[in-house]
């Protein structure tokens, strides 16, 4: 290795591994040059191909991926798939050697922004693999994964948008004159709290009606993807309220138990852009998504008095603290019984019922 000074000004350095050349690079500085060609001997010193790391993701990625999905499960070769996709073409065409922490975290920045956090933090995982085979290549020396973290995002109650019953019918009402059945099936979503890859995936032989009705939810069907479990990897059973009972039992009505349970119009499979197609969701939904759908069976289940606990086995919630998110939004039953006490008309003492204007001798300052 040497550094030296070019006729230009600038300074060279250049990499052998022995008499063979391996690297070389220019840079304005002897200082550039100098902490370059100590980069370069830290990874020859572990045993670092220096010419792979040169080599763009892009390419390596199409190596891995080819690897990797022979020996990983279905649903992992869809996320790695995804993370892929959603990677820039800037970050792609970048040589792998050259792809630092901060570059790792400036992508899960800009997912989180437009992402989920479980699903960045699945795309993350997806990447760090993706990196780790890169070390195990001796394409680099390190993980630059391992040094980034994915951003918090606080599930904040203001960010949910559930409907109020009143709004629920009125919804409801205005899709019907367009499409029977969508009405139905957002009726039935929003007293279900099914999320929509559940309402895809339940089938007849879920719909229970003894001893009380209910709908088992026992797989989630995302478009696209393969059926898998539920994403609280469990089952869970969900009580069919009167509401919307009928028209359950409507959509069972003629189908064999192996059948999907809700279906379109037409009995064909649901997709959320045939729905929404068929409701007319822009003008109809008063600026829901479908997933708000959920949101409003929770906030209804505890609107009525159903306590927390059970709401959370009803939801799939795996932690409390999430369905609690559903309680600060509404506000619990004691903060609703206190503020009837509040507004009862007639009681305009004090705490200890004085008339009003009435002196306390006890009262400090009077």
């Amino acid at each position: 290795m040497a550094v030296r000074k070019e006729p230009s000004g600038r300074w060279r350095a250049v990499v052998k591994q022995g008499r063979r050349y391996v690297d070389g690079a220019t840079f304005n500085t002897q200082r550039e040059a100098k902490a370059w060609e100590q980069r370069q001997k830290a990874a020859l010193a572990g045993a670092v191909d220096l010419a792979a790391r040169k080599q763009p993701v892009r390419s390596l990625l199409l190596m891995w991926i080819e690897e990797r999905k022979q020996t990983v499960a279905t649903t992992t070769a869809h996320t790695d798939a995804a993370m892929i996709q959603r990677l820039s073409a800037a970050f792609t065409a970048r040589a792998v050697g050259s792809v630092t922490d901060r570059d790792v975290q400036r992508v899960l920045n800009t997912w989180s922004g437009k992402y989920a956090e479980a699903s960045v933090r699945r795309f993350r995982a997806s990447l760090a693999s993706f990196f780790g085979w890169c070390v195990s290549e001796r394409c680099i020396e390190s993980n630059p994964v391992s040094g980034s973290q994915v951003p918090r995002k606080d599930a904040e109650p203001g960010r949910m948008k559930p409907l109020t019953e009143t709004e629920l019918e009125q919804v409801a009402a205005t899709i019907r004159e367009f499409d029977e059945r969508a009405a139905d099936l957002v009726l039935i979503a929003s007293w279900t709290g099914l999320r929509w890859s559940e309402l895809r995936a339940i089938t007849v032989a879920d719909f229970s009606r003894v001893p009380v009705p209910v709908l088992v939810v026992r797989r989630a069907a995302p478009e696209g993807v393969a059926v898998k479990t539920t994403k609280g990897r469990r089952a869970r059973t969900v009580p069919v309220a009167d509401r919307v009972l009928r028209l359950v039992e409507a959509c069972a009505d003629g189908k064999a138990g192996d059948d999907p349970l809700f279906t379109s119009s037409t009995g064909a499979r649901l997709h959320a852009s045939g729905f929404k197609k068929a409701a007319h969701w822009k003008q109809s939904a008063k600026a829901r998504r479908i997933h708000d759908l959920r949101h409003t069976a929770i906030c209804l289940w505890l609107a009525r008095g159903v306590d927390a606990a059970t709401v959370q086995a009803w939801a799939g919630h795996a932690s409390i603290s999430t369905t609690n998110l559903y309680v600060q939004h509404l506000g619990t039953v004691a903060d609703r019984a206190g503020l009837d006490r509040l507004n009862t008309p007639g009681h305009t003492g004090g705490t200890h019922g004085e008339e009003d204007g009435a002196s306390n001798a006890n009262t400090p300052g009077r």
